[in-house]
């Protein structure tokens, strides 16, 4: 699976990257985008890894994936330190196709999260 890593602090980023690649993942990896569903085009992105030290920024850029209509159906898993308010703006988004892992996380959980949301043909 090719994912795209947002992710706007570097280190993080490398660690992540690593950890995804050890469990098969092509990744590509960028900071705040200023245009993600570009991005995602461009990358030919399978799904996308939302890590924003402010969840508006993940949720701003969720929200212009689900505008274009040939991503709204994209696998999404985002990475959240206030998620309980992240789950409650998913819920209202009624958001499908997308898994919140909270801060602290491990790759395993994320690498965990991108199968579920591939689906059983991917196991």
């Amino acid at each position: 699976m090719k994912v795209l890593l947002i992710d706007d602090t570097p280190e993080i980023a490398e660690l992540l990257t690593f950890a995804l690649r050890d469990r098969g993942h092509a990744v590509a990896s960028s900071g705040y985008p200023t245009d993600i569903t570009d991005l995602v085009k461009s990358e030919s992105a399978d799904a996308v890894v939302l890590d924003c030290s402010v969840f508006n920024m993940s949720e701003s850029l969720f929200d212009e994936l689900r505008s274009d209509t040939a991503l709204a159906s994209l696998p999404v898993v985002i990475v959240s330190d206030t998620p309980e308010r992240a789950d409650a703006s998913l819920r209202a988004r009624h958001a499908e196709h997308v898994v919140l892992i909270p801060k602290p996380f491990t790759g395993s959980q994320i690498a965990r999260a991108l199968q579920e949301l591939a689906g059983p043909a991917s196991a």
